[in-house]
C-alpha cells in the first residue's frame, strides 16, 4: 500500500498545505494516518478522495457541504453494489456446496 506524504499530496493536487487539512477536517471519509514521528500518511484511497472532492470543487462548483454530500452518496452506491455481489456470490456458494453434499458433483466440478 502507498502511503504519501503531505508534501507529496500538495504536489499532485498542485493545493496547498492549509487547504488539504482542512479538507481532511471536514470530510470524515478522508483518514491519514500518522507514522511514528506524527507526520500524516495519505493512502491510495485518501488521494482518491482528495483528487474526486477538488474536481467537485474545483470544476463542478459544488459547496464543501455538496462535496462531502456527493462523496457519501457514491461511496454508498459502491457499498451497495458490493453488498449485493456479496450475496449472490453467497448464494451460489451455498448452492455448490448442497450439490457437493448430495454428491451431485465431485469436488472437482465434474458431474458426480
Amino acid at each position: 500500500m502507498a502511503a504519501y506524504t503531505i508534501g507529496e499530496v500538495k504536489r499532485l493536487l498542485k493545493l496547498e498545505v492549509h487547504t488539504i487539512r482542512y479538507w481532511v477536517q471536514e470530510i470524515p471519509l478522508i483518514q491519514p494516518q500518522k507514522d511514528r514521528v506524527g507526520r500524516r500518511l495519505y493512502s491510495d484511497q485518501d488521494l482518491q478522495l482528495l483528487f474526486r472532492l477538488k474536481y467537485l470543487l474545483h470544476d463542478r462548483r459544488f459547496t464543501l457541504e455538496g462535496a462531502r454530500d456527493q462523496l457519501f452518496r457514491e461511496l454508498a452506491g459502491d457499498y451497495q453494489d458490493l453488498r449485493a455481489q456479496i450475496a449472490a456470490l453467497r448464494s451460489e456458494l451455498v448452492g455448490l456446496y448442497f450439490l457437493v453434499r448430495d454428491g451431485k458433483m465431485s469436488i472437482e466440478g465434474k458431474p458426480g
